[in-house]
């Protein structure tokens, strides 16, 4: 029989920022969302994808020479290298080639037992409350690989979690509550418009699942990226409190993580060809900051300040 496997772009070990105690964090490639601001460009298509660091590359043409599907190839008037990674299978077979390691894969298959096998290498440091949190990407994008492992996981007594976006259907929603301790969940925009214009969806179906999970008692944790002119108006705070005001003396409630807007991983556009959108974004004052949590705290709203 042919096992299940899920196509990740990370393995990150020894998190403490996603999920209580010391956690495993799989990241998940392919995504429904193009939130402009994302810090994981290469998470969210799910095939195999290249990046290429200009700065490395002397024009050597190896990687054109072995590439089976002409992800790689010449400039017709300038003669230089391009990458279009629309046609990339993951063979490799360029990253392997580059003599100046300008290449690198993302995107790699690993079976269900793979992964739990990686898992159970930090069993030990999982006594502190910690386990595995599966994000990405979105995992719900890759639903049954996700309840798989998910169930794989509770079985061998590890604490389970992951991180989303909500947009899914509520059938997987409920499949994967069934095998998960608690839910990162995202909310990136009250207004729906708004959330359109930002993210490419709309969030009617986000906010649904959202209030499905605390209504049927599942520990569920938001996640707010907060970001100066897009979603930190009074308007939009107000929403939001008027989302989670009825579950604030919720025990599965477990309050709100504001996460300031930062710049990392602007780089990888560069180096997937993309132009990132948010250059002229200013990062929050401290005092700024302050402001939103104490706008939350006084609506007795549990609310931190997560900074990386």
């Amino acid at each position: 029989m042919i096992e299940r496997k899920a196509r990740i772009f990370n393995i990150q070990k020894y998190n403490m920022y996603d999920g209580p105690g010391i956690r495993t964090l799989i990241f998940f490639k392919g995504c429904p969302l193009r939130c402009e601001w994302c810090s994981n460009p290469e998470s969210q298509k799910y095939h195999h994808q290249i990046l290429y660091k200009d700065e490395l590359c002397t024009q050597c043409r190896m990687c054109v020479e072995v590439c089976p599907t002409d992800t790689h190839y010449l400039d017709p008037v300038t003669f230089e290298h391009k990458v279009s990674d629309d046609n990339c299978i993951g063979c490799g077979m360029c990253v392997d080639a580059c003599p100046t390691n300008a290449l690198a894969m993302i995107g790699e298959d690993k079976s269900i037992t793979e992964l739990l096998d990686i898992i159970e290498e930090d069993r030990h440091f999982y006594h502190t409350g910690g386990g595995v949190t599966l994000g990405g990407g979105e995992v719900l994008a890759q639903p049954e690989a996700a309840i798989n492992l998910l169930a794989m996981c509770k079985y061998s007594g590890i604490n389970t979690a992951i991180e989303t976006c909500g947009y899914a259907k509520r059938e997987v929603i409920e499949k994967v509550a069934e095998h998960t301790d608690l839910f990162l969940y995202d909310i990136k925009h009250m207004i729906s418009d708004e959330h359109y214009r930002f993210t490419g969806v709309h969030n009617e179906l986000i906010l649904d699942n959202l209030k499905w999970l605390l209504d049927n008692k599942q520990n569920v944790k938001i996640r707010f990226p907060l970001i100066k002119g897009v979603n930190d108006s009074e308007e939009n705070l107000r929403l939001l409190v008027e989302l989670v005001s009825p579950y604030k003396d919720f025990k599965n409630f477990k309050g709100i993580d504001l996460l300031p807007y930062h710049k990392m991983g602007v780089h990888k556009y560069a180096q997937l060809g993309r132009k990132y959108a948010f250059d002229d974004y200013s990062r929050f004052t401290q005092e700024e900051l302050v402001k939103v949590e104490s706008y939350l705290k006084e609506r007795a709203i549990p609310v931190s300040i997560i900074a990386h």
